[in-house]
């Protein structure tokens, strides 16, 4: 009976669960990646120089406001942005080379240095991220990290776990990009 009621609660919070917006950009309160269902466990705003970046949200199988927890999360998950506003792919690049170096030893980012180059030509590849442009950072245990761009995925998969959590780090991480975008997604 315990269990029929728990998942009537949980069946009945789902479904009062809406979408959260963030500058406009809308963030499904669950999505499915890999075939399993992940939950936002928040969203926030990237600024930089007082500039409106992205809008990003974290999905996770388990909610947590806790980095460490979701850091050792298996599993798919899912870094959603939406673009505010164009953003070259030398700049994008490096922002995120940024938030790697911020967070991974010299000796981490030397032994991700295959999957980093791989991220990295990857968003040469795709170029500028447009106002409006909705990106995925997705990983799943057989099919390693996937960008996604308007739906479309783009690049090879780079797998590995261990690198999606350096790639998470660069939000969620001891030095996020973003201190206040860092809470959001924490729930915060």
């Amino acid at each position: 009976m315990k269990r029929v009621l728990a998942a009537l609660l949980l069946t009945a919070a789902t479904a009062l669960a809406q979408a959260v917006e963030v500058e406009g950009v809308n963030f499904d309160p669950a999505v499915q990646v890999g075939g399993q269902p992940l939950q936002l466990n928040g969203a926030g705003l990237r600024t930089r120089l007082m500039f409106k970046v992205y809008a990003a949200g974290l999905y996770v199988p388990q909610k947590s406001n806790a980095a460490a927890t979701l850091l050792a999360q298996k599993g798919p998950r899912r870094v959603a942005i939406g673009m505010l506003r164009n953003v070259d792919a030398e700049t994008f690049v490096g922002a995120l080379n940024d938030g790697l170096k911020a967070n991974l030893s010299a000796e981490q980012l030397a032994g991700f240095k295959p999957q980093i180059d791989a991220l990295n030509a990857t968003f040469k590849e795709v170029g500028e991220a447009k106002k409006g442009d909705r990106i995925n950072f997705e990983f799943t245990p057989e099919g390693g990290t996937r960008v996604i761009v308007n739906g479309q995925p783009r690049g090879a998969a780079i797998p590995g776990e261990a690198f999606f959590e350096a790639v998470l780090r660069i939000w969620i991480g001891d030095k996020p990009v973003d201190a206040d975008l860092k809470r959001g997604m924490l729930g915060g």
